[in-house]
């Protein structure tokens, strides 16, 4: 039975955060085919999915978020080039395509700017994330995704700053590190995630983000 006020994030699970991606996640093909079957599991207990996507412009830094050409990344706040829109790299994981049609709303984010949160992101109407939860009456938030140590770790911590209860499900969630994962984790703790109870039992109730 749908939880009316409960929404799930799914964070960048895009193919150039997966193996084979110039900024691969070891985990990220594992994370996209879990997620697929949570959301063929649990999708009715969800009033609104959402995701994320990187969108970063072509031909340029991105405002420092890309490494200057001939120069290597940080990996701290320089990156390779990577999720460019419109780019193979930036659609969503192929073991993800299955349950895109239950995605409500794809925010777009880092366009021409580093940007990490997918509350920094925007739909194609032009809204951010906070809006359209708080439009929708979501005061819960379920958050999965790619990395643990960066995207994921903001979104969440943001949807804490933006009043909700956040909840991390760890196991479809990968890191670029997993000292950083880990670390991740006990941040977004300290800063009020907490680690999500399994989701409820789902039932054959149909029509529940429509």
């Amino acid at each position: 039975m749908t939880n009316t006020s409960t929404a799930l994030l799914i964070v960048d699970v895009q193919n150039d955060f997966c193996e084979g991606g110039s900024l691969a996640v070891t985990g990220g093909a594992r994370v996209a085919a879990d997620i697929t079957d949570h959301v063929r599991a649990h999708g009715d207990d969800y009033a609104l999915i959402v995701a994320s996507k990187d969108w970063h412009t072509a031909g340029e830094t991105n405002g420092g978020h890309f490494a200057e050409p001939g120069t290597d990344p940080d990996y701290e706040t320089t990156w390779p080039v990577h999720c460019v829109a419109g780019t193979h790299g930036s659609d969503f994981h192929p073991a993800l395509e299955p349950i895109v049609g239950e995605i409500d709303h794809v925010l777009h984010k880092g366009i021409g700017e580093p940007a990490y949160s997918a509350f920094e992101g925007r739909d194609h109407e032009g809204r951010t994330l906070a809006t359209i939860l708080t439009d929708a009456g979501i005061t819960l938030l379920d958050v999965v995704g790619i990395a643990t140590d960066h995207c994921v770790k903001a979104s969440a911590l943001d949807g804490v700053r933006e009043g909700l209860e956040v909840h991390l499900l760890p196991s479809m969630m990968a890191a670029v590190a997993p000292d950083g994962g880990a670390a991740a984790i006990e941040a977004m703790h300290a800063g009020g995630v907490t680690t999500a109870r399994p989701p409820a039992t789902s039932t054959t109730e149909e029509g529940h983000h429509g």
